[in-house]
């Protein structure tokens, strides 16, 4: 399957080794002076190493790599101490994979482990890239927002990040979810995006052509698609050729998924108003 995992970039690395004890997995090892990735199912591809290598020698590719494997991981992690299992729980909570924290906390009470208590702010930045870290909005919906002196819009973004190429297809927002497949440009050039078509969405957005990697997104989209229950799909895209692609690449996705989902389509004049 193609999905996240890191890179090592051998030329950059000096095998100083800072990135081994901060991968809790324990996927990475340093072999022959170089930091090597020894395990494709203990990397999750969530980067907990990246921030700890001081020659930026690693970073996140989506390529074919083998499913990570929760559940061997965690077997592995209990072997290593408390320590480890403290850094992992974390890891997993801080970037918001409660699928893969619910199979940890679940193989603890099984084999009576104690669960690691952790006194962690719940908006703390998480290793590595806090651009690409995935946040969920949903559950706080502003309700705490202080009143804004001067009249503004509310924004009605519900998740980060919303660029495909960032979006991790296990993110807990894409379950049971209403999907809004927008065209970059869009949002810029309907005034009324937000209320009209954000709201109450998660949000999917690229550019069909500008963006490299079209092959990686159709099989991420189609990866969002078959691994989730979506509920529905809309497809936002502007009254320029090149555009179609958006349409097209939302099409095939479904297609390949195996699912049967009415996709509602909205296209947007370049003087923003929907055609």
């Amino acid at each position: 399957m193609k999905r996240q995992i890191i890179k090592i970039n051998e030329d950059k690395c000096n095998g100083c080794g800072l990135c081994v004890p901060n991968c809790p997995e324990g996927a990475l090892q340093i072999i022959d002076g170089k930091a090597r990735l020894v395990g494709e199912l203990l990397c999750d591809g969530l980067g907990a190493c990246i921030g700890n290598c001081p020659e930026n020698a690693i970073s996140i590719e989506d390529r074919e790599a083998v499913a990570y494997d929760e559940r061997k991981v965690i077997a592995n992690i209990v072997e290593a101490g408390d320590a480890v299992l403290t850094a992992h729980i974390k890891h997993l909570r801080d970037h918001r994979q409660s699928e893969y924290l619910n199979i940890a906390l679940q193989y603890l009470k099984d084999n009576n482990i104690p669960v690691p208590e952790l006194e962690v702010p719940e908006d703390s930045l998480a290793c590595g890239c806090p651009g690409s870290m995935t946040k969920d909005f949903r559950s706080s919906e502003n309700q705490n927002a202080s009143p804004d002196p001067v009249p503004s819009v509310r924004s009605q973004l519900r998740q980060w990040p919303v660029q495909l190429h960032l979006l991790n297809p296990r993110a807990p927002y894409f379950q049971d979810a209403d999907l809004l497949i927008a065209a970059d440009c869009t949002a810029f050039s309907y005034g009324d995006f937000h209320q009209r078509f954000l709201k109450d969405k998660t949000l999917i957005m690229f550019c069909p052509k500008l963006d490299n990697g079209i092959d990686i997104y159709l099989e991420k989209l189609t990866s969002i698609l078959k691994e989730n229950s979506i509920r529905s799909i809309t497809v936002v895209k502007m009254q320029v050729p090149c555009c179609t692609g958006a349409l097209n690449l939302t099409e095939q996705a479904l297609k390949q998924s195996g699912k049967n989902i009415v996709i509602k389509e909205y296209t947007i004049s370049i003087q923003g108003e929907i055609v």
